[in-house]
């Protein structure tokens, strides 16, 4: 796919940062050399005037405009994953450039007639990574039995933080010796990891089975995994992938992301997101026929905040609508969401 170390650019047009996850995801936690995000609408920029946690790169209008890279990356995914027409003269120009290109979309590159002649021209690489494996079956149970502590991160929604919480806590229990390790189930995370299956372009029969294969591999070399939640049970689209990965993993404890003050489901106005302690029964109840699971600790995303005082107001009241311990990974750090899983090293 990318190489550590490799210099990419990624593709973020009129959703830079707020609305792409995996350009953000990437800059945060990928081990890559960004030399560039693609952002028309904020060309001349850079990512330091936007956010200041994120390593800085410049912003330009087009892989025309970008400095020499070995891969460009798609850095957003639609709803729908589709692919936006407008992106094809930069996907054009870095397979001319003879970079490879990386997507997350459901609209696969290599399937492209005009990309797939020009990379083979050009000899590059289009990596697909909502590609399944063609190996996948149905899950047996078998995640159930395995040695490693397994944490899954659930949300109340889309895009409240289950990746960055992922990866946050990750980093965190390692730092205190810990070997742990990721599971990642979504476009960004194995664009982070270099490894990992979609879960969501997965046949219905095998999605949970493609969980319960990452774990159980995954457990043989790590004795903590923390698994990339998606979506949510509350979710009218997207529940189906959420309850695929609650049973696949057989999760031991259960992380509830929320972002604050978000009231209804995200691009769906009209279904409202039940009080945050009823979510949590739901995610335990649906969990239990499959093995135990508990929420045992929160993660709030507060970036909707501007003050620190008014985010730990919200983090209290967030730990005490759920009955256990909150933090804000990003803006307080994880240490008390560890601290409530109880790890041992």
């Amino acid at each position: 796919m990318i190489d550590s170390g490799d210099r990419i650019a990624v593709l973020a047009h009129g959703k830079f940062p707020d609305r792409a996850k995996t350009a953000t995801g990437v800059l945060r936690y990928g081990d890559y050399d960004v030399a560039a995000v693609l952002d028309r609408d904020r060309a001349g920029q850079r990512v330091a005037d936007l956010r200041a946690d994120l390593p800085d790169a410049p912003i330009v209008a087009s892989m025309a405009d970008a400095p020499a890279v070995d891969a460009l990356v798609i850095g957003i995914a639609p709803i729908g994953g589709g692919f936006d027409d407008s992106w094809r003269s930069d996907v054009r120009t870095a397979i001319e450039r003879g970079c490879d290109v990386v997507a997350g979309l459901h609209y696969f590159l290599a399937d492209d007639p005009e990309f797939a002649d020009l990379a083979a021209e050009h000899g590059v690489s289009l990596h697909d990574v909502r590609r399944p494996p063609e190996d996948l079956g149905v899950a047996t149970g078998r995640a159930d039995e395995v040695d490693a502590e397994v944490v899954l991160t659930v949300g109340t929604d889309c895009s409240t933080g289950k990746m960055t919480t992922t990866f946050e806590l990750a980093r965190a229990a390692r730092e205190r010796g810990i070997d742990a390790g990721v599971v990642p189930t979504g476009q960004t995370g194995i664009l982070i990891e270099g490894r990992g299956i979609a879960v969501d372009r997965v046949v219905a029969d095998f999605a949970a089975g493609a969980v319960e294969r990452m774990v159980t591999e995954a457990a043989a070399d790590h004795d903590v995994l923390f698994v990339e939640g998606q979506g949510s049970l509350a979710h009218p689209a997207y529940s189906g992938v959420t309850l695929s990965i609650l049973h696949g993993a057989a999760p031991d404890a259960l992380v509830l992301c929320h972002a604050a003050g978000r009231e209804a489901i995200h691009g769906y106005e009209d279904t409202q997101i039940p009080p945050v302690g009823q979510v949590a029964e739901l995610y335990e109840d649906v969990a239990a026929p499959v093995g135990t699971s508990e929420v045992v600790a929160g993660a709030l995303n507060t970036a909707s905040i501007e003050a620190d005082d008014d985010a730990r107001a919200a983090l209290s009241a967030y730990a005490a609508d759920l009955g256990v311990p909150a933090a804000d990974p990003v803006r307080i750090g994880p240490d008390p969401i560890l601290d409530a899983l109880a790890l041992e090293e």
